[in-house]
């Protein structure tokens, strides 16, 4: 008997040693900088909690580059993206300082259109697909009024600017310095009628502003749940561009090494199959988990995941020229044309047609980045010896660029060809546009096929040029070099006024403009 309760007694002991070892660690609660999108997820974070120890205080305030994680009282961060945040370390040189980073949920940046203007872009689309430059081009002739969030704050926003800029750039790969130099998407800016800090402040506000915007810029889960809500009158329609989306992974980050048994804790329970489906059926996010299958919303193909950018210049200069978005912001672009008699035949129809292209008649890519847009300010010079024609318009609607293709078409030429005389005017035309409205950026494209023969010489004009007020002498001139053209002369006056010089004789007239387009 006593042996039995020796051992009875022992058994109790070490019972009683291993639930105070192995089943008493006290709870864990880790501060989160996050995504305000996230917020969605506040009611899995109980069960979270119940299954793991581990409790998340979530802070909904985290911005595109995760302001203020580093050095914080943060433990983790769980951003849509943490590109820029990488980025800014890698700029800083803290390449080596890189937190662990596990990706939890998926969902690309898509379009959202209401049905009718779906049906409208769809049937203007050869194939029925619609790409970025489609999206472009119809903000640019007022058919798209889209919201999208702020890229300066929001990572949402910054991905779907990337996004559209890569698609502009056409070249297949992530954005470079020269890419952004040009930029083309002042008409796709056009279309843009509604904004918010974040991407959820977006959503939440567009149910009751409807009648502002035909389109949302958003992540797919977003719009899903967006739909879903039955706020809308009617569900919009997803849109995958052709030419490829920008996919946020949605990471969780750690910021306190201190705290990596409970991070991995997390990270575990938030990976495992029957969360993972929770997390879809609740936002809409794509899984992360291969063994888990996507719902039927989701199993179209995201395509082609363009890729991000891999140095921080090349995302802020992009994020500072698109500029606030609540801001209204047009151009004024002044265009003197060579209608001396060299310009007869061939060269005046490849002017045309370039100006038919600007006018929405390009059906490239490209056209329909380049392309004029509602609310842009053009004059048309045309110049022989002396000014032949002048006429500015404001682009409100197809009226208005049918008028500047008049001022194109007109037959008249002259046997001389006065280029700096022709410039000298332009920068009276400029000084009056920036003293009109100062905010307004302002540029010169000189087109020209041969050598000045008439009107005052450059060092003439170089002497006016340098009596301008100073907001005039910052436009600059984008000279397209043509035919016989002085090429060392153009270049001059492009490097004296800010500009460059095009040579239309390695491209086409068409090329050469949708070059210049947008650089200013």
């Amino acid at each position: 008997m006593k042996r039995r309760t020796l051992t009875a007694c022992l058994t109790l002991t070490l019972l009683a040693a291993l639930t105070s070892c192995g089943g008493g660690d006290e709870d864990v609660t880790l501060r989160v900088l996050a995504s305000p999108e996230l917020a969605d997820l506040e009611p899995l974070l109980g069960d979270l909690k119940d299954d793991t120890g581990v409790e998340l205080d979530m802070d909904y305030r985290a911005t595109a580059d995760l302001s203020g994680a580093r050095g914080s009282s943060y433990d983790l961060a769980w951003p849509a993206s943490d590109r820029s945040f990488l980025l800014r370390l890698q700029d800083k040189g803290e390449r080596a300082a890189r937190p662990e980073s596990t990706p939890i949920m998926r969902s690309p940046v898509v379009v959202g259109l209401t049905p009718r203007t779906a049906d409208t872009l769809t049937a203007r689309a050869p194939d029925g697909g619609l790409s970025w430059a489609d999206i472009a081009d119809a903000a640019a002739d007022g058919t798209v009024r889209f919201g999208m969030a702020d890229p300066r704050s929001s990572d949402t926003g910054r991905a779907a600017l990337v996004g559209v800029a890569t698609a502009a750039a056409g070249t297949g790969s992530a954005l470079r310095e020269q890419d952004v130099s040009c930029d083309r998407l002042r008409g796709f800016r056009s279309g843009q009628t509604l904004t918010g800090a974040s991407s959820r402040e977006l959503i939440a506000a567009y149910p009751g502003q409807q009648g502002e915007a035909n389109a949302l810029i958003a992540h797919e889960s977003e719009l899903l749940s967006l739909n879903a809500s039955k706020k809308l009158r009617e569900p919009l329609r997803i849109v995958h561009p052709d030419d490829g989306m920008v996919l946020s992974d949605f990471p969780l980050l750690l910021l306190d090494a201190d705290e990596r048994g409970a991070y991995r804790k997390v990270v575990d329970w938030l990976l495992k199959d029957d969360v993972q489906r929770e997390l879809m059926r609740r936002t809409w996010r794509r899984p992360v988990n291969q063994d888990v299958t996507p719902a039927e919303p989701l199993r179209e193909a995201v395509g082609n995941a363009l890729s991000y950018p891999d140095r921080l210049s090349i995302v802020e200069r992009l994020v500072a020229d698109y500029g606030d978005p609540a801001s209204a912001t047009t151009d004024q672009v002044v265009f003197l044309l060579d209608f001396s008699g060299s310009m007869r035949g061939e060269r005046i129809a490849g002017l045309r047609a370039a100006f038919a292209g600007l006018s929405g008649a390009d059906p490239t890519s490209t056209g329909k980045f380049a392309r004029f847009y509602r609310g842009e300010h053009l004059t048309v010079v045309r110049f022989g010896g002396r000014v032949l024609q002048e006429r500015t318009v404001t682009v409100r609607g197809d009226g208005d660029l049918r008028a500047l293709g008049k001022v194109v078409a007109a037959g008249s030429f002259d046997d001389s060809t006065a280029v700096w005389s022709a410039l000298d005017r332009g920068y009276r035309i400029a000084t009056d546009a920036v003293r009109e409205a100062p905010e307004r950026p302002v540029a010169i494209v000189l087109m020209t096929d041969g050598e000045s023969n008439a009107g005052i010489s450059y060092a003439e004009f170089l002497r006016r040029y340098e009596r301008l007020g100073a907001d005039a002498r910052e436009v600059p001139t984008f000279p397209v070099h043509f035919g016989e053209a002085d090429a060392a002369a153009l270049d001059k006056a492009a490097r004296a006024t800010g500009g460059r010089m095009v040579d239309a004789n390695e491209l086409s007239l068409s090329d050469a403009f949708k070059e210049i387009r947008g650089c200013h």
